[in-house]
């Protein structure tokens, strides 16, 4: 059965259950974790968005991704695999807020573009409420549709960070 696309009002809870789960994982993948990043809307204070926390967790090589996928799996979470051929690897775990975590490849271009929208969207009320009102309308038109709703943000997406680069 698909997973409703719910869109909700920011939860000032968002950071601490970011804290709380940054310490776990850095608990759990030790020192083959050197960076461990909220990133996507949650991370964004004031943002609408799905009860989700992404995180980015940035591995001290490529190598050390198995095991840390290995310890992911071990505590709960369930592989989602390289989706993007981008040497970035997904792991969710449902509860309230759900989490979903990436295990990055040092120097990860996707890492680092994450980073830039976030921080565009941190400093840019105007480009944060932009994107509430479209995440909203996506989640009308696909609301059992997370792939479709998750690509009809890349444009608006690719012009934040492409913006944000320039600026």
């Amino acid at each position: 059965m698909p997973t409703p696309v719910e869109v909700v009002a920011y939860d000032d809870a968002w950071p601490q259950a970011f804290a709380a789960m940054s310490k776990h994982l850095a608990s759990l993948l030790g020192p083959v974790a050197i960076a461990i990043d909220h990133i996507g809307s949650t991370a964004v204070p004031g943002l609408a968005a799905k009860p989700v926390i992404d995180i980015d967790v940035t591995m001290r090589g490529a190598e050390a991704i198995g095991a840390g996928n290995a310890a992911l799996i071990a505590s709960g979470f369930v592989s989602r695999g390289n989706r993007y051929d981008d040497g970035v690897w997904a792991f969710a775990r449902k509860g309230s807020p759900g989490q979903r975590v990436y295990l990055c490849p040092p120097f990860s271009d996707t890492h680092h573009r994450r980073l830039i929208f976030r921080d565009h969207l941190r400093q840019s009320r105007e480009m944060a409420d932009a994107y509430a009102a479209l995440k909203r309308r996506l989640a009308a038109t696909f609301p059992f549709d997370g792939d479709s709703y998750t690509a009809a943000k890349t444009q608006f997406i690719n012009e934040v960070v492409e913006l944000a680069k320039r600026g």
